[in-house]
């Protein structure tokens, strides 16, 4: 029985050009969601995306979108298509995937992200774009500036809605949809689908196009996972033994996941210390700095980038080699997003996460998700036992811990002194009473001298007393006063 001929992008109704931009980029298969999602989307029909990183979705709602915008026109501050992402990195990612495999078409565009003067964004929106890819805060600063309208949005893209979600973007993106006309054709992308996500599409979305490419919540069969027990969860015995399991093999490159910002900088500036060529990248750096570091881990002038979930989802850097998980994330989920950086398009990858005794219960989320156990691996010079204080911040107000641990052992004698055993309790001691203070000495009261005259009493004292006529005080008539002027007697 002879096989099926195997789908090409030819089949799935592109056009020419877009096909010619795509075989320049080195694809000729296209990925299982990219197969379902681009006719769908050619038909005009809305599509629900369920799909883990890595699986080219991106592709699967560029492409299409290339392919309607080739006929009309744009008008000013009036995208055509709107594309919204959660992160910097992935909407300036989707921009250069347009650049890409629109390169034959002469479509206009305007990236809206954070970092960026607004004043260039302005510039192009005045011109009028066909595509519009923002972050969703970046988007309303600049409807609200009146920059903008939505008007005339044909297309809207959600990627990454759950994503979206856990950074608290889901009350921006129903104000969003409520801006933008109820006619739109909606592409909604999300690896895993949380109640309010799903009650998102249910009140925006019409008649959608479920596309699910894998079972959500997967690994890819090309990442080789690990976990690396550690005698204790603090951030001494955490570096101590990333720094093990980084010398334990070649590694041509990795990314070292941590889930608190501040971790990502101890952690670089650890690794930095000890001669690895390493360097962080989270949402509260410069985005200038941000692309700077990312194409250097591209390019592979660095080996060791040292991230916050900001990168865990949709970023493509192709070709790396390992993941490191400085301890396991706080959601299962995340797990998977984070290890799919790795093990991508056929390439085969390496996992590894550092495990406490205290992060039990965080793995066993883990291996609940993924279906399976995630074997132990062997690192020569991992640390015996544990190197600090469970409370050790990290680097993040440490004299002020060692000051409070100075208290608690009784080593600042200057303020804290050993208690005598000998002494009696307070409420044992005798009463002593409180002792009389000595007699002051009587005060002497000094005669006050005379206080000379003030200088309004001195001048009324010297003023000459007035002299009164006799009609009474009324001057100005003399003897000719007026009779109802005269006295009478009576009293006024």
């Amino acid at each position: 029985m002879s096989e099926a001929p195997q789908t090409t992008f030819a089949d799935l109704g592109l056009g020419a050009d877009v096909l010619r931009a795509v075989n320049e980029s080195g694809y000729t298969t296209p990925t299982p969601i990219q197969a379902k999602a681009i006719p769908i989307v050619l038909q005009g029909r809305d599509v629900l995306g369920i799909a883990q990183t890595g699986t080219g979705k991106t592709a699967s709602f560029t492409l299409p979108m290339i392919e309607i915008l080739a006929a009309g026109r744009t008008k000013a501050r009036m995208p055509r298509t709107l594309i919204l992402e959660p992160t910097r990195e992935l909407a300036a990612q989707v921009a250069e995937s347009f650049d890409k495999y629109g390169k034959y078409h002469r479509l206009t565009k305007a990236l809206l992200i954070g970092g960026v003067s607004f004043g260039d964004q302005d510039a192009l929106l005045a011109q009028g774009v066909d595509v519009l890819i923002a972050t969703p805060g970046r988007l309303l600063d600049h409807f609200e500036r009146g920059k903008l309208l939505l008007t005339g949005v044909q297309v809207m893209v959600v990627d990454e809605a759950d994503r979206m979600l856990d950074m608290g973007f889901i009350p921006d993106i129903e104000r969003i949809f409520k801006l933008t006309p109820f006619t739109r054709q909606t592409l909604f992308f999300s690896a895993t689908m949380p109640p309010e996500i799903t009650r998102l599409t249910e009140q925006f979305l019409s008649n959608p196009v479920r596309i699910e490419a894998a079972r959500p919540a997967t690994t890819a069969e090309t990442i080789d996972q690990r976990i690396v027990e550690i005698p204790g969860g603090d951030p001494r015995t955490r570096r101590a033994a990333l720094r093990a399991v980084l010398k334990s093999g070649e590694i041509k490159n990795g990314i070292i996941f941590c889930n608190r910002k501040t971790d990502v900088d101890v952690v670089a500036l650890s690794l930095k210390r000890h001669g690895f060529n390493a360097s962080p990248i989270h949402g509260d750096l410069d985005q200038s700095l941000r692309t700077k570091t990312l194409d250097r881990f591209r390019s592979g002038d660095l080996q060791f980038l040292i991230a916050s979930d900001v990168a865990a989802r949709g970023l493509d850097i192709p070709a790396v080699s390992h993941v490191f998980n400085y301890e396991p994330p706080r959601h299962a989920e995340d797990y998977v997003h984070r290890i799919g950086r790795t093990g991508r398009a056929g390439l085969s990858g390496v996992a590894f996460t550092l495990v406490s005794p205290q992060d039990r219960k965080s793995l066993d989320a883990i291996e609940k998700l993924t279906g399976k156990p995630i074997a132990k691996a062997d690192i020569a010079e991992l640390p015996s036992d544990a190197l600090g204080d469970p409370r050790d911040s990290g680097g993040r107000g440490r004299r002020a811990e060692e000051l409070k641990d100075q208290r608690r052992r009784g080593r600042d004698k200057s303020r804290y002194k050993e208690r005598d055993p000998n002494r009696p309790k307070a409420a044992e001691a005798p009463f002593q009473p409180r002792p009389e203070s000595p007699a002051r000495a009587p005060r002497i009261e000094q005669p006050r001298e005379e206080r000379p005259p003030r200088a309004a009493e001195r001048t009324r004292e010297s003023r000459p007393a007035p002299v009164r006529e006799p009609n009474d005080g009324v001057e100005g008539f003399g003897e000719d006063l007026p009779a109802f002027l005269r006295p009478t007697g009576k009293r006024p």
